[in-house]
């Protein structure tokens, strides 16, 4: 199974993902999926650019096009899956693209959208239910296995990418390079500090909340780093990872605690220029060999306490939390410089000229400074907003 997904590097391509919550322009609450201004309006008025309509029970629960969807989280969370593309070039067009789309339909319905790692305003009572089967089966299950599982479904934003390998032993490197600078990221990428209105002590909830949503879907997956690790311990494990559900004849069948054997998934999301950069961060530094080779020297001597250390101190103190004799930002600036040197040698170029290691400028221009989206969203809040949540909405959305 896993090594069917192999691939020579000509065929590697890149497939970027994101969400980003709604919100009504009048009152800044979470649109409902039904009624006028609801979510089903929304995907039905995004149609007409040439979407194809998903639906459940009759509703509309996602859009397809060119290899690319439209879906919903639980909470009416709106992502966009990519398509698999060439360039990080390509990736950019199409989040630009579907960013413009939404938005012109969310303009005629009173609706905007807002990227951010966590619901800065709303407590998880607000917030509505999208009509798919699944997520009811997931909202009873959640709360068996961890005490924020409601609030990653419903109150959280993520962005994502997702990447190719050519063999198992390219697979076991980018794994282990991707789990072990995983913290690095969510650091660079911070921006989550509000939680019901007030600053809640972290700069990413949303990657803490993941530490008690549910074990059996979540973790550093330390078997990674062992010898032997390849296909076969992966499979296994996989295999045993409980289910939410199955899917049968178009219904969402309960198999929560069930696993894949009994039958025979980033960081906080963000405004758009940092979308793009999550994808330049990681292609840069694991579609490159030499990158990836200078990335695995980075962290090939991280022992098991230090990569959970990095997990566990990254969501309160990002950049700033020490790590040996230095900071977590002293590795991200080794992160990226290596990317930018991955971008550089990969040299897929615009029509301008210009090589992928442009969409780094974002993450530069944060270490450059030292302050995060989240140190920047707190300062103003203690600052000009003088303590008025409502301002991330009307100043900060896309």
């Amino acid at each position: 199974m896993l090594a069917s997904g192999e691939k020579p590097e000509a065929q590697w391509r890149i497939g970027t993902e994101h969400e980003k919550f709604g919100f009504r322009l009048d009152d800044l609450r979470p649109p409902t999926f039904d009624g006028e201004r609801g979510i089903e309006a929304l995907l039905l008025g995004l149609i007409r650019f040439g979407w194809a309509p998903v639906r459940e029970a009759g509703c509309p629960i996602a859009l397809l096009r060119d290899g690319a969807s439209v879906t919903l989280e639980p909470a009416g969370q709106l992502e966009l899956s990519g398509a698999p593309l060439h360039t990080i070039h390509d990736n950019c067009v199409e989040v630009g693209s579907h960013l413009n789309e939404v938005k012109q339909v969310a303009d005629q319905l009173g609706l905007g959208f807002l990227g951010m790692g966590f619901q800065p305003k709303w407590s998880r009572e607000a917030m509505p239910l999208m009509p798919k089967g699944r997520y009811k089966i997931m909202q009873a299950y959640m709360p068996k296995v961890g005490a924020l599982g409601l609030d990653m479904m419903t109150r959280t934003c993520t962005v994502q990418v997702n990447l190719d390998y050519a063999s198992e032993a390219d697979m076991v490197k980018k794994f282990c390079v991707s789990l072990a600078l995983q913290p690095i990221a969510t650091a660079l990428f911070a921006d989550s500090p509000f939680t019901e209105g007030k600053p809640d002590g972290y700069l990413s909830y949303r990657s803490h909340i993941w530490t008690d949503t549910d074990a059996d879907h979540t973790g550093m997956l330390d078997f990674v780093f062992e010898d032997g690790f390849g296909y076969e311990r992966y499979l296994d494990y996989l295999l045993d990872v409980p289910m939410y559900f199955s899917y049968h004849d178009g219904t969402y069948i309960d198999a929560s605690g069930q696993s894949f054997r009994d039958f025979l998934r980033g960081t906080d999301a963000g405004p758009w220029g940092r979308l793009c950069a999550l994808s330049a961060f990681w292609v840069g530094l694991l579609y490159d060999d030499a990158a990836l080779h200078a990335a695995w020297d980075l962290v090939k001597d991280f022992s098991r306490s230090e990569r959970h250390a990095l997990r566990d101190g990254v969501p309160r103190h990002a950049l700033k939390l020490p790590f040996r004799n230095g900071s977590v930002q002293n590795l991200a600036t080794e992160a990226v410089k290596i990317a930018l040197a991955g971008l550089r040698r990969r040299a897929r170029l615009n029509r301008d000229g210009q090589d992928e290691s442009r969409f780094l400028e974002p993450l530069v221009e944060i270490l450059h400074s030292g302050e995060t989206a989240a140190e920047r969203k707190l300062a103003l809040y203690h600052g000009v907003w003088q303590g008025d949540i409502d301002r991330v909405f009307g100043e900060l959305a896309y």
